[in-house]
């Protein structure tokens, strides 16, 4: 089997304020069906911030290996090139990260057109959030740029 490459040299990727380790490219935001498609990336061998998904996420590792840890950082999952999951919204909170190689992941976000992450503290207070508004307004100012 030949193994390939993906490319992401030209994606025009971009930074998310206060979250460290994590490039976003949103590819479409559709308000009306609920729907955010957005590719990840998280550095290698680092981890966002703790957060919890507050709505359905579909997913599939483009590159690299997408690991996902415990709140005490024991390490939880990890999910390599060509895996794909569906992750209903849970209270639980986590903090994801790449492997030896920067992880891309599509990020698929269904269902909702209120919050769909919230980041925590140590202590698992929300300290932020995120939701269609948010992506709608980053999606609707790439396109102006």
């Amino acid at each position: 089997m030949d193994h390939h490459t993906f490319d992401d040299s030209q994606i025009d990727w971009r930074q998310l304020e206060g979250i460290e380790h994590l490039h976003y490219h949103i590819l479409d935001v559709d308000a009306d069906q609920q729907i955010v498609d957005v590719l990840l990336k998280f550095e290698a061998n680092e981890r966002i911030i703790l957060h919890r998904h507050t709505a359905l996420n579909h997913m599939l590792v483009i590159q690299g290996e997408h690991r996902l840890y415990e709140p005490d950082g024991s390490l939880k999952e990890v999910r390599p090139t060509g895996c794909y999951t569906v992750s209903p919204a849970s209270e639980e909170p986590h903090c994801e990260g790449g492997g030896d190689q920067d992880v891309v992941i599509l990020f698929s976000i269904r269902g909702t057109d209120g919050t769909m992450y919230e980041f925590l503290d140590d202590a698992q207070n929300v300290v932020g959030s995120f939701g269609m508004n948010d992506f709608k307004a980053l999606y609707d100012g790439a396109a102006a740029a």
